[in-house]
This record gives C-alpha cells, structure tokens and sequence, in this order.
C-alpha cells in the first residue's frame, strides 16, 4: 500500500465505524477461504459488513472515532464486522464461531457501550426488533382474541362460562 491509499483506506475506515451502530472484533486464523465467504456471505444478506483489516491503519482510523476505546483488540489476526443491527450480527458471528472454533469474538461496541465476549454474546440472546414487535402484537392481539372467541361461542357456553365465574 503507498501512502495515498493508506489515506483513503483509513478515511473508509473512519466512516464506516462513525456510521456502524455496532463493531465486533474477531480473530479468523485458521478458517479456510471458502468458511470466510460463507460468513462474509450470511453477513451481507443482513447489511453487515465483514472485513478482514490492517490493524495498524485501522487503530489510527480509530483514533478519531467514537469507537478509539476497542482500538486494544486489533492485534494478530483481525477482521471486523461494522452494522447498523448490532443484535443480528452479534447472533451470526456467535452461531458461526460455535460451528467453527478458529473464529474467536474478542469483543466489541454497541452504541456507546464497550463489550467483552459475554457482553456480544448477551446481545446475541436478544431477540431482533422484528421478533420484539412481533412478540409485542401477539401480546396485544391476545386478549382481544380470547373476547371475540368468548362472544362468538354458542350461548350454552357463554351460560356455563357465566356459571362458573358465579360459583368462584
């Protein structure tokens, strides 16, 4: 790399970080090729990008962002996974490394928050916002449900219904 394109690499850098939402280290030593474009493959089909980087170049891209404090974790081996969601690529990279032990998470930052290991792996727990709402709806329609069943049920029920509410 001459000098011009480690000024470009590293502005690429400083953007994609100050843009991601969340940023996971990872050591990829020992993966083959063809497990690194699978990975790289699950990850683009959600919007993340997974990158393999040049730790020196990438800590002084670090250095003007507000993700300087994970700058500790690029040594050997790196590669980075910069989204937008950053439950959706904690759940990928921790479903992949579980199936392939030559990827270790090192940590990572979410929002403002630095994480450890356990920490992306917590986040990776977490359900995505469209399983939340989707949770949420089927707790609101629950309720209502239960009342249209109650009113559509033949009126013996409803008198038996009525019965044994009046005998509690």
């Amino acid at each position: 790399m001459n000098r011009t394109q480690k000024k470009q690499y590293i502005e690429e850098m400083t953007n994609q970080f100050e843009k991601s939402e969340a940023v996971i280290v990872t050591h990829y030593q020992g993966l083959t090729v063809s497990q690194l474009d699978d990975l790289r493959n699950k990850m683009r089909e959600h919007g993340i990008i997974f990158k393999i980087t040049k730790n020196r170049i990438t800590k002084l891209a670090l250095e003007k962002t507000r993700c300087k404090d994970i700058s500790e974790l690029f040594s050997g081996p790196t590669a980075v996974a910069m989204s937008e969601d950053a439950i959706t690529s904690a759940k990928i990279l921790t479903k992949f490394s579980k199936e392939n032990a030559n990827l270790k998470i090192l940590g990572g930052i979410m929002g403002s928050d630095v994480l450890d290991l356990a920490g992306v792996e917590n986040v990776a727990t977490l359900p995505t916002l469209d399983e939340a709402r989707a949770k949420i709806v089927g707790i609101l329609q629950s309720p209502a449900q239960k009342i249209a069943s109650i009113l559509l049920a033949p009126a013996s029920k409803i008198a038996i219904l009525a019965l044994e509410k009046s005998k509690k």
